[in-house]
């Protein structure tokens, strides 16, 4: 059995250790003590629930305040947070509390799953992450207390404040909001600044990765000595932050932000920009929004996060990579470059690999759930780009989906959790080659 163990290749042990996390929270979230009302939930609506929570998803078929108790609530937190900082992280944890050693494997393992660059320095690089994690999400809890405390007093509102900074900031976009009007997230809030500000910041720190955080560590506001991946993440993200903003609250100024005051439009339409990049969080009615904001939500699920971060989705890197190459065919450029670097070919090929399969896979869930049960096109592409890309938006079908439509999206949830981190390593692994070369012939494209 050891001998098994160690021929599985790192991609598998990863996969692994978030199936063994699913089967674990959902164990746990069957038992009558995690249900408010002290009954044992249905197997399927709690495999459904951990797989959204390990995999930072947020798409629910109970609502998450009305349903668990806070033993429930409790055991999704560890499973959110688990999951957004990956499995092999809280392995880390383990060793270092321990005083165990970590030995090359286990080295190996960490620089795959936060896809580092490198293997040396990955300990101490894990530390930080760690750390940085636990400051921003005690930050986040310290601002959210300001709303919460007030209103619902000091445990709830402490603890409220606690497991909102976590999903925010592992984009995992549960919430314990649905109290007084079930699945409402935070579309009472959708005018205060405090709140939605906080909660993009968690989620948009959370979605850098965690090389962008090693870069400025090491290099503070120095960004021409951040690297190229560092600059492209932190390009992307403000290009998709302003310029979706722009086009939602252009978007919307006839639909969800008709009659809102000018500062809630704006704020309500950055939030609308941030969230689909993989949060699921929702201030305004997903169901209501206008079809080029539904089309540009779509696009935004799409592209998601950054590498090695708690986002999901191609990620900003795929998408930017693409684009240069495109842009130089089009220019009849020998290289592709971007920010004065040459990209690499092997990059392309990732990039290709990602994008194209997260596509396949959506477009297959949709096709397959639309075989199962009559729902729109609109609803398919949405419920099943969310649930690849890991977002949790959802125009309200989860909970009318069939035993065979939530299988189809935990395998999508699954797919975008563990794939986004490794389905480029996967592809890209060293074979043997074909004792055959085969003659190259040109076909025509476009």
């Amino acid at each position: 059995m050891a001998r098994v163990k160690f021929n599985m290749s790192h991609t598998r042990i990863i996969a692994a250790g978030f199936i063994l996390m699913i089967l674990a929270g959902t164990l746990l979230l069957s038992l009558p003590i995690a249900s408010a009302d002290g009954q044992a939930t249905p197997f399927g609506d709690a495999l459904f629930t951990a797989t959204s929570a390990s995999c930072v998803t947020g798409l629910v078929v109970r609502d998450t305040a009305t349903h668990w108790s806070l033993f429930g609530q409790a055991v999704l937190l560890v499973l959110i947070q688990t999951g957004g900082l990956g499995v092999m992280t809280f392995v880390t944890l383990i060793y270092i509390v321990l005083g165990k050693r970590i030995g090359l494997r286990e080295r190996q393992l960490m620089t795959e799953s936060i896809n580092a660059s490198k293997i040396g320095g990955i300990v101490a690089m894990t530390r930080r992450i760690l750390a940085g994690t636990a400051i921003f999400e005690l930050l986040g809890t310290a601002l959210l207390a300001i709303r919460f405390i007030p209103k619902y007093g000091f445990g709830q509102g402490l603890w409220l404040s606690l497991f909102h900074s976590v999903s925010a900031f592992c984009n995992a976009g549960f919430d314990l909001l649905g109290k007084g009007n079930e699945y409402i997230s935070f579309c009472e809030y959708s005018g205060d600044w405090l709140v939605c500000l906080t909660l993009m910041f968690l989620i948009t720190v959370g979605g850098l990765g965690f090389l962008v955080w090693d870069d400025f560590y090491h290099n503070k506001f120095h960004f021409r000595r951040y690297r190229l991946q560092s600059r492209i993440v932190l390009l992307s993200t403000l290009i998709l932050t302003f310029v979706g903003g722009l086009l939602f609250f252009i978007f919307e100024s006839g639909a969800t932000g008709a009659g809102l005051p000018l500062g809630e439009r704006i704020l309500t339409a950055l939030f609308d920009s941030v969230t689909p990049r993989t949060a699921g969080f929702n201030t305004t009615d997903t169901a209501a929004l206008s079809a080029p904001s539904t089309v540009l939500t779509y696009i935004m699920m799409f592209i998601g996060g950054s590498p090695g971060s708690t986002a999901g989705g191609v990620k900003t890197t795929s998408i930017a990579i693409l684009l240069a190459y495109a842009l130089a065919g089009v220019g009849r450029k020998p290289h592709a470059t971007m920010l004065g670097r040459r990209l690499s070919v092997v990059n392309l090929k990732q990039a290709l690999y990602v994008v194209s399969g997260n596509l396949t896979a959506a477009l297959a869930g949709a096709m397959a759930i639309g075989a199962f049960q009559p729902l729109g096109l609109r609803d398919l592409l949405f419920e099943c780009l969310s649930a690849v890309g890991t977002v949790g938006m959802s125009t309200g079908i989860t909970r009318s989906l069939t035993s065979p439509s939530r299988i189809v999206i935990c395998l999508l949830m699954l797919i975008g959790r563990v794939g986004s981190v490794s389905f480029a390593l996967a592809v890209m692994e060293k074979k043997a080659r074909p004792p055959v070369t085969y003659p190259t012939e040109t076909v025509s494209v476009g």
